[in-house]
């Protein structure tokens, strides 16, 4: 960085990327960190003095054309646990933790003992859950063969490789036996929506589309839900700030009793499914 301190060079990243991101300080850090191959913390604490490595100018240079942050520095926080993405996956979004809240409220103190992942992506959920309940064993299923080879790298560095199986399939067609949770993230954007250019031109398309109004694969998965929910459990959807209304009723009509959950910002965020 021509010689620029790390200091100097976070402040003129982060007005670089005003226009690119909401939190461009923080993106400047999340890249500077990684040039250094130090934790953002432990550059923040002892490192900003240093000289600016000539590996941060190219990753600034794919954050300033859209790329997501995590793809760049191959890993995203989710959370209690840090998982490998990268191009053909879904980027982790925190709204998502959402979702693990929800369990953990419905469960109390009981834990439940078998979880399936509906479009597990690289684990995100489902590993995120077997984290918090260390005798729970899973089952995360996928239509996308480069998904689950980062599930199953995710697995393996978190030390879960015994405790979960990822399978290639459509939703849960063919999946056996009871669960006493189920999760799902599955696409629920409208195709015509518009989405920001380093979601619509990065990530990829079947992770992200449902048809026209977002539902299509709410349709599939909720008659699939009651032969494989264990009693007692609970199947928790993510959902569209704006499809509360519409999932709910599709789970009623397939037997559900169904609760909304929403995110830190205020938004549905999740049904609940009992």
């Amino acid at each position: 960085m021509n010689g620029r301190g790390v200091r100097v060079a976070l402040a003129e990243a982060a007005r670089d990327l005003a226009d690119v991101s909401a939190t461009p300080r923080l993106d400047a850090e999340l890249l500077m960190a990684h040039a250094l191959g130090f934790t953002r913390e432990a550059m923040l604490l002892n490192h900003l003095d240093a000289p600016a490595p000539d590996a941060f100018a190219p990753l600034l240079d794919r954050r300033l054309a859209h790329e997501p942050i995590a793809y760049i520095t191959g890993t995203r926080a989710f959370w209690t646990i840090e998982l490998a993405v990268g191009p053909g996956v879904l980027v982790p979004r925190a709204d998502s933790e959402t979702l693990i809240e929800a369990a953990i409220d419905h469960f109390g103190g009981r834990a439940p003992a078998r979880i399936l992942d509906l479009g597990t992506g690289p684990g995100t959920l489902l590993l995120a859950a077997l984290d918090h309940w260390p005798r729970a064993r899973g089952l995360g299923v996928d239509a996308s063969a480069q998904a689950l080879d980062y599930a199953r790298r995710n697995a393996l560095g978190l030390g879960m490789a015994d405790r979960v199986d990822f399978r290639l399939g459509d939703w849960a067609a063919g999946v056996d036996g009871t669960f006493d949770l189920i999760l799902a993230n599955p696409p629920y954007i409208g195709t015509h929506e518009p989405l920001p250019r380093e979601v619509r031109d990065h990530e990829p398309g079947a992770a992200l589309f449902a048809g026209e109004d977002g539902l299509d694969d709410y349709r599939v998965i909720v008659p699939q839900l009651a032969p494989l929910l264990a009693p007692g459990g609970a199947a928790i959807l993510e959902i569209g700030a704006t499809q509360a209304d519409a999932v709910s009723e599709l789970l009623v009509a397939a037997g559900f009793a169904v609760a909304l959950r929403r995110d830190l910002a205020g938004h549905a965020r999740a049904l609940i499914a009992s």
